[in-house]
């Protein structure tokens, strides 16, 4: 019973650490849709940024179980402490203001900028992750299920409506992630 509910509780810790990281890709969607962006773009932005958002903690955690070896006990409290500045580095990155992306999407390297840019944290979250004893499948296809969805759904939303959620966007995913790297520190 107490091993399900710990599996219960981690498989819980990834879908919001997923969300969190998603949050990213959300708030620069609406940016993007502001903009104006073809259903057709929204698709194919959205299929990159969740294919990002499965390769880029897919080696992160790779290099964190390396890590994790080498470590041995110390493993957790980098892993916590990994989180807490990626957590603390969203939140200062969104009181930086809105700064005006000069590329465009709908080239391939555009394309695989913006996917790069909104994935770069899922990476060192998975470091951090590949530190401890997790769901390898699981972890990176909630990530990249969440990435793609909220990329499109930020896509979307930015076409229809304003920009006021996307200011706060960032904000909220560095107070989760912040909030995990503290608890694994504790």
């Amino acid at each position: 019973m107490a091993a399900a509910s710990v599996e219960t509780g981690q498989w819980i810790t990834i879908v919001v650490m997923a969300i969190a990281l998603g949050m990213d890709a959300f708030s620069l969607g609406i940016g993007i849709g502001l903009r104006g962006i073809r259903l057709l773009d929204v698709l194919k932005v959205s299929f990159v940024i969740g294919l990002f958002h499965v390769l880029m903690p897919l080696m992160g955690m790779f290099m964190g179980q390396y890590v994790g070896a080498l470590l041995g006990n110390v493993a957790t409290l980098t892993g916590g402490a990994l989180l807490v500045l990626l957590g603390g580095h969203m939140i200062f990155s969104s009181f930086k203001g809105p700064e005006m992306r000069s590329f465009d999407h709908r080239t391939l390297w555009g394309l695989l900028f913006f996917a790069l840019s909104v994935s770069i944290d899922s990476m060192s979250v998975g470091v951090s992750l590949g530190l401890f004893a997790t769901d390898l499948a699981f972890t990176v296809l909630m990530f990249g299920a969440f990435g793609g969805a909220m990329s499109v759904a930020g896509l979307l939303l930015g076409r229809r409506a304003g920009h006021w959620v996307g200011e706060y966007g960032e904000a909220l995913g560095g107070i989760i992630l912040l909030a995990f790297g503290i608890r694994f520190l504790i």
